[in-house]
């Protein structure tokens, strides 16, 4: 079960260890600009195997619980699925449900613990194979392996990476399991952090803040939601930047200033850097082209209401 890229690695490495009985995945959801019905990422990756598929609203419906009851499955496991899985679905394997989850758990339980992870400065963070229960990602600990975040991570790279060493991480701790070999841990008492669902709205950014923090957040939103503020009255998506936490100036957050070879923005403690942006029904440009073609723009305050 699974839906966005982050699952893609775990169900290829499941089809090259493993017979795969089933693809459970979310429904074609409207994407793009003309809003066409687009399959997910797992979705395109099981029709290209030809591994059997469901596609249901809800798995609290009985005919989405009687086709998995009619695969039969040893285990079930889940990667990034976005549903929660009822105690029904939960007691249908002999080998229960398994999650792999893109954090160190009991850090970071939640909906997405990859960008909570670069928000909060975390330097390292991991991939965890656990037993689902009835709990928001409570379960006992099968296996763990950290993984560093570095200063360039966006949301999507570090993804990248620990939906890799997770898929592998899998493969590595499933035949024991199913031996009945490998032994689970309860998740420690302490350390409990939980992240929730992202909105489009949480992108906006506070100039107020100091530079670092908005350069997590850059990173923490890309791709999505996106880092934005406004300009002119238009949105302006930040897609790459650099914080100068050292730099001084008297000018009001929000404020774009000229560098010797850029511009950046004051904020409430130093400034950040733009590298690349993109106005509202434009494409993406770096820095210099975009200041070319927006002559007002140093000077200018983003983030502040036209008058």
């Amino acid at each position: 079960m699974g839906t966005p890229d982050f699952a893609v690695p775990v169900l290829t490495a499941l089809t090259g260890a493993h017979q795969v009985v089933g693809v459970v995945t979310q429904p074609d959801r409207p994407a793009g600009r003309g809003r066409r019905l687009t399959p997910s990422p797992v979705k395109q990756v099981a029709l290209e195997r030809g591994l059997p598929l469901a596609q249901p609203q809800s798995l609290r419906t009985p005919g989405a619980v009687a086709q998995l009851a009619a695969w039969e499955p040893e285990v079930i496991i889940v990667a990034a699925f976005g549903q929660i899985l009822r105690q029904n679905v939960l007691d249908l394997p002999p080998h229960g449900c398994l999650n792999v989850h893109a954090s160190l758990l009991p850090r970071w339980r939640g909906a997405a613990p990859v960008p909570a992870a670069i928000l909060a400065g975390d330097e390292v963070t991991g991939v965890t194979i656990m037993q689902i229960d009835a709990g928001l990602d409570t379960g006992p600990i099968l296996a763990q392996q950290e993984e560093p975040i570095w200063p360039d991570d966006t949301r999507a790279i570090l993804e990248g990476r620990l939906a890799r060493l997770g898929a592998a991480l899998l493969v590595e701790t499933l035949p024991a399991y199913l031996a009945g070999d490998r032994l689970s841990r309860p998740q420690p008492e302490e350390g409990v952090t939980y992240t929730e669902q992202l909105h489009k709205e949480d992108g906006l950014l506070d100039w107020s803040f100091p530079a670092a923090e908005l350069d997590r957040r850059v990173r923490a939103f890309t791709p999505w939601p996106g880092a934005f503020t406004t300009w002119r009255g238009r949105r302006l998506r930040v897609l790459r930047a650099t914080p100068l936490p050292g730099w001084r100036g008297d000018a009001p957050p929000g404020t774009v200033i000229a560098l010797v070879d850029g511009v950046a923005v004051a904020a409430g403690g130093g400034a950040l850097r733009l590298e690349e942006m993109q106005l509202a029904g434009k494409r993406p440009m770096d820095v210099a082209p975009f200041i070319r073609g927006q002559r007002d723009f140093v000077g200018s305050r983003l983030g502040v209401a036209e008058k």
